[in-house]
């Protein structure tokens, strides 16, 4: 069976012809509110976590290794990412990465994705003492944050129940991009972007007197900022040898 063009032809003049709704709002609904004709626009902040050299991963001769690293990787960042719940409008993994998309109409709300970019770094340090303690390889990961003003749509195709979410715009792409950087092209693990930091420096500021976090890199992207901040408490108890009680 053979692809029916001329229906084709006929689909997509009806969404060229048809009318879309784009939607200003401070804080994106929830994306069950998408329809087929209809786009929201909105502030947003993204959040990446990629796995270095993850193709020489996922080729290693141990696969009971591999799965058990991923898995380890993918569902406990999951947990930490879908905390924020009440912000959270996408969770996914895209090959070795995890990544989720949250509304951030307030400088707060920037500054508490960035905070879940901490606990997924402090959770690395607890990951890799793990598989220390088993003997296993430890692995090397980037964390990428980004903050725009973006489109979000439902697309795909309609009537059959194939479609997503897609992020038309920077956040996600810059986020993605970032992550890139991390335990890479700079020695810090979190790579956030210039907007992000624009919108979060004066909490950090506050909150942290006297502290320097962040550091500007010439092999960043102009504005971005890298640092490795970590929650004290767990990286202490990390230290210490985890102990249960």
């Amino acid at each position: 069976m053979g692809y029916d063009y001329k229906a084709g032809k006929k689909r997509v003049k009806d969404i060229l012809d048809g009318s879309m709704k784009v939607l200003e709002s401070d804080k994106l609904p929830s994306t069950d509110n998408l329809t087929f004709t209809n786009a929201y626009r909105s502030w947003i902040s993204a959040v990446f976590v990629d796995i270095r050299d993850s193709t020489s991963l996922m080729d290693d001769d141990d696969q009971e290794y591999v799965a058990k690293v991923v898995r380890s990787f993918t569902s406990e960042i999951i947990e930490i990412l879908r905390s924020l719940e009440d912000n959270e409008r996408e969770i996914g993994i895209r090959g070795d990465c995890v990544y989720a998309v949250y509304t951030t109409p307030t400088q707060g709300e920037i500054y508490e994705v960035f905070q879940l970019a901490v606990w997924v770094n402090t959770y690395l340090n607890m990951l890799n003492a793990l598989l220390g303690q088993k003997g296993y390889k430890t692995i090397e990961a980037g964390i990428g944050v980004a903050t725009s003003r973006d489109h979000v749509i439902k697309a795909g195709r309609k009537g059959v129940n194939i479609n997503a979410v897609v992020w038309m715009g920077e956040a996600v792409s810059i986020a993605a991009n970032l992550s890139d950087y991390g335990e890479k092209v700079v020695s810090d693990r979190i790579v956030i972007s210039g907007l992000t930091y624009r919108n979060i420096k004066d909490r950090y500021e506050k909150d942290y007197p006297g502290n320097n976090w962040f550091r500007t890199s010439a092999k960043l992207p102009v504005g971005a900022r890298c640092c490795n901040v970590v929650k004290t408490d767990m990286n202490q108890w990390i230290k210490d040898g985890m102990p249960d009680e």
